[in-house]
């Protein structure tokens, strides 16, 4: 209301003119309501104000950036609802989600000649194996099937290793016992087979020249089908292994170090080069350090398997392998041993 009308008689409810000197208007008059009624809001210093003009909106409403008048606080807008051209939570396994217990590789699409499974493995020069910690085991000393979780280097899962074994041979024969370490997809699917049969007196280096005495796993992928296996070759002070394809020629040497020390003095990795037939290095299976802690009151121990991104997968699979079987020889007799 502008200045001109202030001062105007209102009429009344019985015809008489009443005269309003604030440019309010009596009460149950039938003009303008007070504050909070259907009518526009009490005046300010420029009078009524009403929509679009430089009053501000009325109590528990806002403007919004396009306008239009909102119910709610002033910088509060509402959660909006995934829609199908707006935000998506990240999913396991989608590229670009941020990496987390669940983060999962999506699974490629198959390629002619390489086994079901192995896609995984053509897109990759790096693997990390986990081995899962086991609450009970750490507890009571029982020794209890190892799990490990593989993944690559982003951290998104790749694949569940699970072991099978005889529970007699796990608490009596320790490290030495058979073993079938069943690898499945991230669908639950066994891809991958490694088998290690129980030897009694095998694992000495010096030894290794007679095949009852030399440890050895076979890989299989899909299962039943061998696709190569690893060999422990006879040695004086450091470990050798041969790489074997899926006809028994050997196509690559995995050569171990002469010292297994890793402590808190001595943190670093333990390294077992992979070298091709000419002897050039072209890879490595590492013993990282874990941490203190984990080192010395658990038996989970962390690998890392490095490998050219062009290496035939069947071969990358067998070296996989070799990580559960060097695992088993060297480092969980050292936990067992405390």
């Amino acid at each position: 209301m502008s200045d001109s009308k202030q001062g105007q008689a209102v009429p009344s409810s019985h015809g008489e003119q009443a005269p309003v000197t604030q440019g309010y208007a009596p009460p149950n008059s039938q003009g303008y309501g007070p504050p909070g009624s259907q009518g526009y809001g009490p005046p300010g210093s420029q009078g009524y104000g009403p929509p679009g003009s430089n009053a501000g909106p009325p109590q528990g409403y806002y403007y919004d950036a396009q306008g239009q008048l909102v119910q709610g606080q002033y910088g509060y807008h509402p959660q909006q609802q995934p829609t199908s051209g707006g935000y998506i939570p990240p999913q396991p396994g989608v590229p670009g989600a941020p990496p987390g217990p669940a983060a999962m590789m999506v699974r490629p699409a198959p390629i002619p000649g390489v086994p079901p499974g192995l896609e995984y493995l053509a897109q990759v020069d790096q693997l990390l194996v986990h081995q899962v910690i086991e609450v009970f085991e750490m507890m009571t000393s029982w020794e209890t099937k190892n799990r490990y979780m593989v993944k690559n280097s982003v951290g998104q899962q790749v694949y569940f290793a699970q072991e099978e074994s005889d529970g007699c041979q796990r608490q009596c024969c320790g490290p030495q016992r058979g073993f079938i370490m069943h690898i499945t997809d991230n669908l639950g699917q066994e891809v991958i087979r490694v088998t290690r049969d129980f030897k009694c007196c095998a694992g000495a280096n010096c030894c290794a020249s007679c095949d009852s005495c030399a440890m050895e796993i076979k890989v299989e992928s899909p299962p039943g089908q061998v696709i190569g296996g690893v060999k422990q070759e006879c040695s004086c002070l450091s470990p050798t292994y041969g790489v074997l394809d899926g006809e028994g020629r050997k196509v690559l040497g995995i050569h171990g170090p002469m010292c297994f020390c890793q402590a808190i003095c001595c943190p670093n990795d333990i390294d077992f080069k992979v070298a091709s037939e000419g002897g050039d290095e072209i890879g490595k299976i590492s013993k990282q350090w874990g941490g203190f802690a984990r080192e010395a009151f658990t038996q989970a121990d962390n690998f890392g398997v490095n490998f050219p991104r062009d290496l035939d997968v069947r071969m990358k699979a067998v070296l996989l392998g070799a990580v559960f079987l060097i695992d088993f020889m060297y480092f969980e007799q050292k936990q067992n041993n405390k």
